[in-house]
């Protein structure tokens, strides 16, 4: 019995050294994502004050390519001592459900925090003869499979609240894909698609200009950002909701200390006066959320998206 013991009495020893010592160099946040998208913001935003408590920079790292799956196995296979984070999106629990993964989305990583949401949106180019919802639908609807929306990649959470739409409304829509939400809302600002179906941050800057015209936000309640815009709950479908949220792992074995000093000055951060006006601007909630939480609510997405995927009989061509 003293052997497990004494192992056991080493481990907490080398976890409370590595805390102690945490952090020794910069803190990496490595973004799956293109650069100018949300997920950027939201690093960028943290980072500040993060260093600043850390007494280390913290540096954004943009990864992206293959849905998020390089910057996430660039994590993965980092050590595992709390200086590398992934910044995750709802896609972290939907690529699962579509692609073999070279890591273990559950084993390979340790939830830090979640820190914030927004809602999706739809909106069209000005060209496009709709002016509420009920109207694209309608046209949805008379002339099958003729509209065009610009979204992210098959098999993404974003992907998928379009088709459970789609599903409860019976209409057919194409997906135009693009690498992220910012790509897929210049695409729609420049003429390339018609419909857009996007993170209301990414299409933020643009819905003041009248280079958008906003339909109805995912959120139940609307949005504070687009106050005039109604939600697709008011606009014929009672319950709906589809939000991106935004959060943080690091490789799986890091010390529980680690993750908790990570975890404890992330959410600290949300509360700086420079996080909040950035997120108030383009339409992002603080959100927080601690590490067994956050882990409990990833593996609860990972079950509903899932469930979405069966009731729309939704399929990705890989």
């Amino acid at each position: 019995m003293r052997k497990p013991i004494l192992a056991v009495a080493l481990s907490v020893v080398a976890a409370l050294a590595a805390a102690q010592e945490f952090p020794a160099k910069p803190v990496r946040i490595v973004v799956p994502n293109p650069a100018g998208g949300t997920v950027d913001i939201v690093s960028r935003a943290l980072a500040q004050p993060m260093a600043a408590a850390l007494g280390q920079n913290v540096l954004v790292d943009i990864r992206p390519g293959a849905g998020n799956i390089i910057g996430s196995e660039i994590v993965a296979r980092a050590p595992a001592d709390g200086h590398t984070l992934l910044a995750i999106t709802a896609s972290f629990a939907t690529n699962p459900l579509f692609k073999q993964l070279p890591y273990d989305t559950l084993k390979g990583f340790m939830p830090v925090a979640r820190v914030a949401s927004t809602p999706l949106l739809f909106a069209v180019h000005p060209t496009v003869p709709v002016q509420s919802l009920e109207e694209l639908v309608a046209l949805a609807r008379a002339k099958p499979k003729y509209v065009n929306y610009a979204s992210a990649a098959p098999g993404s959470s974003i992907h998928l609240a379009a088709e459970l739409f789609s599903s409860l409304a019976k209409v057919q829509m194409n997906l135009i894909p693009y690498q992220g939400g910012v790509q897929a809302t210049l695409g729609v600002v420049g003429g390339h698609a018609g419909v857009l179906l996007a993170p209301l941050s990414d299409a933020a800057p643009h819905l003041g200009s009248g280079k958008l015209r906003p339909l109805a936000v995912m959120s139940l309640e609307r949005a504070e950002l687009a106050k005039e815009v109604p939600t697709v709950a008011e606009s014929g479908y009672p319950g709906f909701e589809a939000l991106s949220w935004f959060g943080f792992v690091v490789p799986a074995g890091t010390p529980q200390p680690v993750v908790a000093r990570l975890s404890s000055e992330m959410l600290r951060a949300l509360e700086a006066p420079s996080v909040r006006g950035m997120f108030a601007k383009v339409g992002l909630s603080p959100a927080p959320m601690q590490p067994e939480a956050f882990g409990a609510f990833i593996r609860g997405e990972m079950r509903r998206y899932g469930d979405i995927v069966k009731q729309a009989n939704i399929k990705v061509e890989q």
